[in-house]
């Protein structure tokens, strides 16, 4: 195998004509990969990651060839992909605002030049979910948000509308198993790319707390922050710790390990109705 790529959170190797995906134990926020692991999330995102490409095969081809033909140093971990041509834009769509989404509408009443209505606040349910794409940056940089616009010029009409659809079509289904479980899908992201006979594929990870913010149903109320399954809660910890978002990052103190470890593991389980062994 060759090493092609090491990221914030995962490693890409080569084995022949077929990818090797490597989850990590590093959590990456506001493009910094934190020198702190969370033990077991490797496992934890790919395990998931592999459930939600179960129940979402019929709505979009993913990259996934095997879950156990990978080297042993990596079972549990790794999943054998096909290759694919990447496209440069991260999909995300939005149910709820929050986070980014939330800032630029309190500036300019719309999110990725999507028009939202008056009086929405923090968790406001949207009327519908809206696809609100991202810069793939380089490394080092920060992703930036774009609008369908800027899609349409990076990959053409017909491709941008296809991600669109895709995007939303994957929330939309997402959010109802979620929701069927007592999970609140506020947003998430995907990545897609081309297969060699031009069949747009899903790739990465898909619906983990790493790509998506999870909220509790039962405890859910709009204008205030939500309880996150997410890594939100890391975020909330480094806003307060002073860090100025830039590299380096800050070791995190073992209690925020722990609870966030806790909060991978109480989702994964609630979703998938598996136990974490």
């Amino acid at each position: 195998m060759e090493l092609l790529h090491s990221g914030k959170v995962r490693d890409v190797y080569a084995d022949g004509d077929d990818l090797i995906l490597v989850a990590s134990d590093r959590i990456s926020i506001y493009d910094v990969a934190l020198p702190t692991p969370i033990p077991d999330k490797g496992r934890l995102l790919t395990a998931l990651s592999l459930w939600w490409f179960e129940q979402l095969a019929d709505l979009v081809p993913n990259h996934v060839i095997s879950a156990t033909d990978v080297p042993a140093e990596f079972a549990g971990r790794a999943i054998r992909c096909q290759r694919l041509d990447m496209l440069p834009v991260e999909c995300v769509a939005r149910g709820y605002l929050t986070g980014g989404g939330l800032r630029e509408y309190e500036k300019t009443g719309a999110v990725s030049g999507v028009e939202l209505p008056r009086g929405l606040g923090e968790a406001s349910i949207l009327p519908e979910p809206i696809f609100t794409p991202s810069s793939k940056a380089p490394a080092g940089e920060h992703d930036e948000p774009i609008t369908y616009d800027d899609v349409v010029d990076k990959v053409g009409q017909a491709t941008a509308e296809r991600l669109r659809q895709i995007t939303i079509d994957i929330y939309r289904r997402g959010a109802e198993l979620a929701a069927d479980r007592g999970i609140l899908v506020a947003d998430t992201k995907i990545e897609l790319g081309w297969a060699p006979g031009g069949t747009l594929v899903l790739a990465d990870e898909l619906l983990t707390s790493d790509s998506s913010r999870f909220w509790p149903a039962e405890s859910y109320q709009p204008g205030r922050v939500q309880f996150s399954y997410d890594k939100q809660y890391v975020r909330d910890w480094a806003t307060g710790s002073g860090w100025n978002k830039q590299a380096p990052a800050p070791d995190m103190p073992a209690e925020v390990v722990e609870a966030t470890r806790a909060r991978y593991i109480d989702v994964y389980e609630k979703l998938t109705g598996n136990r974490w062994e």
